[in-house]
């Protein structure tokens, strides 16, 4: 079988490492460098992508194209591929709601093939392996899942319909970035009392419990630029099936506090119960 090329947009954390492990099974993976921070410059370097100097010729030249951007641009981007009248595969693998991932087939059919996706877990690297969940046309998703074959990258496909991954992604999503927020609300509440010490012992007696784990609020903070744009999608698709959104839109509210820390790795537990507390 000849072996295709990738395309990824854009190379972040988890884009990066998820189209690196493409290259088991691909036979080039290309990334857009024009106008992209030297960060991402970097870690392309990093990962082993191959640079290209505009989009139209990474479409040009990509049979496979995975799209991985905050949510926000998920809608732009798509756009501006449809004006190029991609044909691949295009694989929107955004933390976006069902709605929002079926417009965007609207947008790039019939010129390309839309697989919904959506990856459940931490980037591929050092050992960690997320799933990449696939739901679209049966052929395109057999070869999303082919890229992925002995890689850490684990392929899951959930059937033919448009916005099932991304149902998933988000329903998790919604359970697990919404019990961190309240994991540094329980602490920083506590603290300002003076018993967050007595807070964590009691936590520490339920291991199955997030507040069991409260240095991973620094990395919560970190990480909440991302995070709350996903509670947002979220909370659309809860109002869309007449589910109330409200709970997670408050904490979507909260992670917002955190938006200046975006992927400080220094920060500290109390570093960031500090900003918390900061209107």
């Amino acid at each position: 079988m000849v072996q295709p090329t990738v395309g990824i947009l854009h190379p972040g954390s988890m884009g990066a490492a998820v189209a690196a492990c493409t290259a088991a099974n691909a036979a080039e993976v290309l990334w857009c460098e024009t106008g992209r921070s030297t960060a991402s410059v970097e870690r392309a370097a990093q990962f082993g992508l191959t640079p290209v100097s505009t989009l139209a010729e990474l479409l040009g030249r990509s049979d496979i194209v995975i799209s991985l951007c905050p949510p926000a641009a998920a809608e732009d981007l798509a756009r501006d591929v449809a004006g190029h009248r991609f044909a691949g595969v295009y694989v929107e693998a955004n933390a976006i709601n069902p709605t929002r991932v079926q417009r965007i087939a609207g947008l790039l059919e019939p010129d390309a093939t839309v697989v919904d996706g959506g990856v459940v877990g931490s980037p591929p690297v050092g050992g960690k392996m997320p799933t990449l969940y696939l739901s679209g046309p049966a052929d395109a998703t057999e070869r999303i899942e082919a890229l992925f074959v002995g890689t850490a990258v684990q392929a899951a496909v959930l059937g033919t319909e448009i916005g099932k991954a991304s149902a998933l992604k988000l329903a998790y999503a919604s359970f697990q970035k919404t019990s961190r927020v309240l994991v540094a609300l329980a602490v920083g509440m506590a603290r300002e009392h003076g018993v967050d010490q007595e807070l964590l012992d009691v936590a520490s007696k339920r291991a199955d419990s997030y507040l069991s784990e409260p240095q991973y609020v620094a990395k919560t903070a970190a990480r909440a630029w991302r995070w709350g744009p996903e509670l947002e999608e979220a909370a659309d698709a809860l109002e869309a099936a007449g589910l109330p959104p409200e709970m997670l839109r408050a904490a979507a509210s909260t992670l917002a506090r955190w938006h200046d820390a975006k992927d400080d790795g220094e920060l500290t537990l109390t570093d960031a119960l500090d900003r918390l507390a900061q209107p």
